[in-house]
């Protein structure tokens, strides 16, 4: 049976409250320096590694950023080479925590290295002969929970579909699908090339960490940094949802600018676990994935054995019912920034590597605006997906557990019917979108294996006609009047 002394964690700082649908309780706030103990007393005091820990714990730290990292720097983990002068500047935050377990993470029996799962990929440079580039849109039907007679956990589950750069790079990211019916049982996951940013869309995820535990239901995140062990349960049955995997960096808020203190996602809106422990002496198997690969680990003792902990470096979630919408209140839309809940730096400065933004529920009145989203070609490329609802961004079957997909520079926007319709229906949507300063690459799975690809119609846009041309003698009166030359008559020398 796990421990969990939260009353103990509460004294002198907030703690959420369970309710029906979420059992445990959570410390709030956004990159704050956390401290929780199971059992009362158990954390050091004005110190991080006595000589002797109370009931003879061990401790253990974890990095999540280099030792030397400013500690007052906003931005997470990310570090540039400036080749040209042989500097090397560094732009981290110190992300670190403190453990305080029954038995320390070394205390295993060594490594295997696991077979390749087809389905799971890392390396998304073009030079990969699995991954493929795509010039137009597309769009995946939803994806195929597995059937009952096979037994598919968390990991096993794992589908990638599109991505970039590299993790021995440090620099890019991927996008996931999890497929899986299946509880883990005596079997955790420890990711250590990137943080996972996990949105259910059918059932909720019972996450076991090494800090706690997590609810997590459709409609919030989960973000699982890198490094971290954890193990995903199964509460309602088959579940399907949607991952952002980062490659060296780490998820921020993004800056307010003009709106000033506050707006968007709040800090005080995420949450972190509080210390919850299990004594489980039993055979457990720890499955590593490192530079993409799978490793496994076996030991005799659970991985969720720590009974005190503090620090900054650590898991949270986020309902995405929270956020503060702004827009236009007057004509003309902002741009989707303006939906943003997290970023992550790249190694270009001002560029981020990844934004993770959603479209929720919100007044929509602007006067005088096409309302839709007006057609573009942006430097960003977008992979979008949709977890409950009706959204008319999308066409072409845009449904809850499916994904579109537009590389950069590719043009997209509504069909013609959907402009028609668009400010005519009430929909209340909660669809999200994954996007990228760099291009993405498409896996074999996404394109060959899934079933479930289908690229954009593009006789939907058929009907947009050059309406232009019905205004000829109009428009020729008009430039006659003011002295040039006619559309189709030519000008004389």
């Amino acid at each position: 049976m796990p421990l969990n002394a939260s009353g103990a964690t509460a004294a002198g700082a907030f703690v959420t409250k369970p309710h029906e649908k979420d059992p445990y309780q959570y410390q709030v706030g956004f990159g704050n320096r956390f401290a929780s103990e199971a059992i009362p007393g158990t954390l050091p005091n004005a110190q991080n590694m006595p000589q002797k820990n109370k009931y003879d714990l061990y401790t253990e730290g974890m990095t999540g950023a280099s030792f030397v990292a400013p500690r007052g720097e906003n931005v997470h983990a990310y570090v540039f080479f400036l080749l040209f002068i042989g500097k090397l500047e560094a732009k981290q935050r110190y992300l670190h925590s403190w453990l305080y377990r029954i038995r320390p993470s070394v205390a295993h029996q060594g490594f295997k290295r696991l077979p390749n799962n087809p389905d799971l990929e890392s390396c998304f440079l073009p030079l990969n002969p699995k991954v493929h580039v795509s010039p137009t849109q597309l769009a995946w039907h939803p994806f195929d929970l597995p059937p009952d007679s096979v037994k598919v956990d968390f990991v096993d589950g794992l589908k990638t579909i599109a991505g970039n750069g590299d993790p021995t790079l440090h620099e890019g990211l991927a996008i996931h699908m999890y497929l899986a019916n299946t509880s883990m049982e005596r079997k955790a996951f420890c990711n250590t090339d990137g943080d996972m940013l996990i949105l259910p869309q059918q059932g909720r995820l019972d996450i076991q960490t090494e800090f706690g535990k997590l609810m997590v239901r459709s409609g919030e995140l989960c973000v699982i940094q890198r490094g971290m062990k954890f193990k995903v349960v199964l509460p309602d049955g088959p579940s399907r949802g949607y991952i952002q995997e980062i490659y060296g960096a780490h998820y921020s808020l993004p800056e307010l600018g003009p709106l000033g203190g506050h707006g968007l996602a709040n800090p005080r809106d995420f949450e972190s676990p509080v210390a919850s422990f299990d004594i489980d002496q039993n055979p457990w198997e720890i499955i590593y994935k490192v530079c993409g690969q799978l490793h496994s680990c076996s030991q005799e003792h659970t991985p969720f054995d720590v009974v005190a902990w503090h620090g900054n470096y650590v898991p949270y979630k986020y309902a995405l019912e929270k956020f503060v919408n702004v827009g236009s209140i007057s004509k003309d839309h902002i741009d989707p920034s303006i939906f943003c809940v997290l970023t992550a730096k790249s190694k270009q400065a001002n560029v981020p590597l990844a934004d993770f933004l959603i479209f929720s529920p919100r007044w929509d009145v602007s006067t005088g605006t096409f309302r839709p989203p007006y057609y573009h070609r942006n430097s960003a490329t977008e992979f979008m997906g949709l977890l409950y609802g009706v959204y008319g961004g999308r066409s072409d079957g845009f449904q809850p557990g499916g994904a579109s997909y537009e590389t950069g520079f590719c043009p997209h926007g509504v069909s013609y019917d959907e402009f028609k319709k668009a400010t005519e229906a009430e929909l209340a949507p909660m669809p999200f979108m994954f996007e990228s300063s760099m291009m993405f690459t498409i896996t074999d799975y996404a394109m060959n294996r899934s079933g479930k690809l289908h690229e954009h119609e593009p006789k939907m846009w058929d009907n947009l006609k050059g309406q232009f041309m019905n205004h000829i003698d109009e428009i020729n009166a008009e430039l006659k009047a003011h002295g040039l030359a006619e559309l189709g008559v030519e000008q004389k020398q």
